[in-house]
């Protein structure tokens, strides 16, 4: 049985929109490009060619991936409760290793962006800081075996 994966209705709903313009935007692009390029001759030096192939194989792959996601989606409600921590809280956190604070938005493994500190539920801090409350200290255990502690600011 595949995984599930769990995301919002939102992220869930923008999935579909994406896997829309792929398949019906996209997709018909790419095969016009390829035909215009093979309407060139000789295939074999034809880097236009090539090109649109290569968009074409990184196209399909996407799509099969969002299908694959949508296929195994655990959609959870928004849930707007502050008082502990869940898929879509954004949380305040202090590392006492690093002696520093950090906020963090909990997503579904779909919306993971490191760059805006959005972390999936899935990883190490992420399922450190489930269900845990403003005051509570949470234990991330690293891949390398080693552990740090996370204190809890704030959610929001």
């Amino acid at each position: 049985m595949a995984e599930l994966i769990v995301m919002t209705k939102k992220n869930y709903d923008d999935l579909k929109k994406e896997l829309d313009y792929l398949v019906k935007v996209k997709r018909p692009e790419i095969i016009e490009r390829i035909a215009e390029a093979r309407s060139h001759g000789d295939l074999s030096e034809n880097a236009e060619y090539d090109a649109a192939r290569e968009e074409q194989r990184s196209n399909e792959g996407k799509i099969a991936e969002i299908e694959y996601k949508i296929k195994n989606a655990d959609i959870r409600e928004e849930n707007t409760d502050t008082s502990y921590i869940h898929l879509g809280s954004v949380v305040t956190v202090y590392d006492e290793d690093m002696e520093e604070e950090q906020t963090y938005t909990v997503t579904s493994v779909t919306e993971v962006d490191v760059m805006a500190n959005k972390i999936s539920v899935d990883s190490p801090v992420g399922a450190a800081l489930l269900r845990k409350k403003v005051g509570d200290k949470a234990t991330v255990k690293c891949p390398d075996g080693t552990e740090y502690t996370l204190k809890i600011l704030s959610i929001r």
